[in-house]
């Protein structure tokens, strides 16, 4: 069941959000199958899993349908993406979302877990400069089990390669620039939908109160993530998928 007493059809603003999302990164998916392939092999099928800044629960949906056995807790500030996530997941027993700014260092006490074996994340820490990422890698080595795993998957930047940056950049964006032309909602036309919605519209008001209307944070390069990792307490940590724009890093405990 996708749809609560509100009425509202989760499931369509999932989807919607998805589509949104892969207007950006076409080989999302890819990128998410890559993640649960990595949790398997290195912590098994049944993981307790921290879905770090879980908007919609996109990656909390992806592994339940791949591990039925898992569990997941989501941790967001976004309102209304989470009012997307709990309304999907109402009255799943396996998964629980809360509300927390990962920027305020008491934000783990809310968690109903103190250690996980996976803490997953995508698309969301380019929200945070370096030195609060840093200190949140630092947080996350604290709760990731000894052998459990780390894995964020986002645009990493790396400055070494501008020439290669800027012709991928052209080349993502003529992609892009096709496919808004065919109707493909951005980022922009998907929350204006959102905030004419009636029981998403308060929500959202109070997110872009809380946000603004976008990210001013760092894109630093794979290299800085593992390497922050590593000093965050990780015994291993490097890229294990990559596309021209988007990277996913892995760390283990």
């Amino acid at each position: 069941m996708t749809e609560t007493a509100t009425g509202t059809d989760w499931q369509s603003w999932q989807q919607s959000w998805d589509r949104q999302q892969e207007w950006y990164m076409p080989d999302r998916e890819e990128r998410f199958r890559v993640m649960l392939d990595m949790v398997e092999a290195v912590v098994g099928p049944e993981p307790r899993v921290l879905d770090l800044a879980c908007g919609t629960g996109s990656i909390t949906d992806r592994l339940l349908t791949r591990f039925p056995r898992a569990s997941s807790t989501g941790v967001d500030l976004d309102p209304a993406l989470l009012a997307i996530a709990r309304g999907t997941f109402d009255g799943d027993d396996r998964v629980t979302f809360v509300t927390a700014d990962l920027k305020d260092p008491a934000w783990p006490g809310k968690l109903p877990h103190t250690s996980y074996d996976a803490v997953l994340t995508a698309t969301a820490l380019h929200w945070l400069h370096s030195e609060p990422l840093a200190a949140l890698y630092g947080q996350l080595g604290q709760l990731v089990r000894e052998g459990g795993v780390f894995m964020n998957a986002d645009h990493m930047i790396d400055t070494d390669t501008p020439r290669i940056n800027a012709a991928e950049r052209a080349q993502r964006h003529a992609a892009m620039d096709r496919a808004r032309a065919d109707g493909a909602l951005d980022w922009a036309q998907w929350w204006a939908l959102a905030a004419k919605d009636p029981v998403l519209a308060a929500p959202t008001a109070e997110r872009f109160r809380i946000y603004g209307e976008h990210a001013d944070g760092d894109m630093p390069s794979p290299r800085w993530h593992a390497h922050t990792l590593r000093e965050a307490g990780f015994g291993e940590a490097r890229t294990v998928w990559s596309s021209p724009s988007d990277s996913l890093v892995l760390a283990v405990k």
